[in-house]
């Protein structure tokens, strides 16, 4: 792979916090490396910065590896970049090329209040898990492997589901804000286990209950969250969910009476 350096036009979103107004500003970086992630570009312009005595742009980040989901950035009007199931901190300056303008802005959704620049406060997602993505165990060790007999389909799929980073860009790529498709993968890895069954007929009912309290909206199945979820969870989980949704509030009819 032909390694090159470029020079980039940047027009990055500051804002100094969810009160205040925001807006672009435009900045140069030269000599950038096309295997340097995206994040270390952004490493080497605010050392830029900092030696020129400005504030330099603050982002959120933590592993680099994939994992924690913080890298939440919308670049060039695609949430983590252009490349497909890849994080921002995955992305390489290989996928861009000399010259060009990068355009780069924060989450925009009203359960994504902006913290400072391209940080968002993500809270909601913590809040929407405590709400109903556990499971009732004893602590202690685990079991054996082989202890609960699942199905492998079923283990599969859960794993798939399990994936789920909570980046929260399946929230950004849609126009309605809806985070279903984050909510519908925390519920289905737990309704496709047997761990999962003591919530079962709450789960579903409270997560989706405190999903509306955060603001986030409704569904309307375009399936842009799918096409830019960075660990590629299907939308198969958010038809389980109504499923669970369904089956939940049956049976919460049936208790009152």
């Amino acid at each position: 792979m032909e390694h090159y350096s470029m020079n980039l036009t940047l027009k990055v979103w500051k804002q100094k916090n969810a009160e205040s107004g925001g807006k672009f500003e435009t900045y140069k970086v030269s000599n950038i490396s096309s295997e340097m992630s995206f994040l270390e570009m952004f490493d080497v312009l605010n050392e830029q910065l900092i030696r020129e005595g400005k504030e330099p742009i603050a982002f959120d980040h933590d592993c680099r590896e994939g994992i924690c989901g913080m890298c939440s950035m919308y670049i060039n009007g695609r949430p983590h970049g252009p490349w497909h199931g890849t994080t921002t901190c995955q992305l390489h300056m290989r996928a861009f090329k000399d010259g060009d303008t990068i355009v780069v802005e924060p989450w925009r959704a009203k359960a994504f209040p902006v913290v400072k620049d391209l940080i968002v406060d993500r809270s909601a997602f913590d809040r929407i898990i405590q709400a109903g993505g556990y499971i009732s165990v004893n602590t202690g060790n685990a079991q054996d492997g082989n202890a609960i007999p699942i199905p492998k389909e079923n283990a599969d799929k859960a794993f798939a589901a399990a994936a789920c980073i909570g980046c929260g860009a399946c929230v950004a790529a849609c126009k309605n804000s809806s985070a279903l498709l984050f909510l519908s993968a925390k519920v289905s890895h737990l309704a496709l286990l047997p761990q999962g069954e003591a919530e079962k007929k709450d789960r579903a009912l409270n997560m989706i209950a405190q999903m509306d309290r955060e603001g986030f909206g409704s569904c309307t199945n375009t399936g842009a969250c799918e096409a830019v979820c960075p660990k590629e969870i299907e939308i198969t989980n958010i038809a389980r969910l109504n499923g669970e949704y369904l089956g939940a509030g049956l049976a919460s009819d049936t208790r009152k009476h």
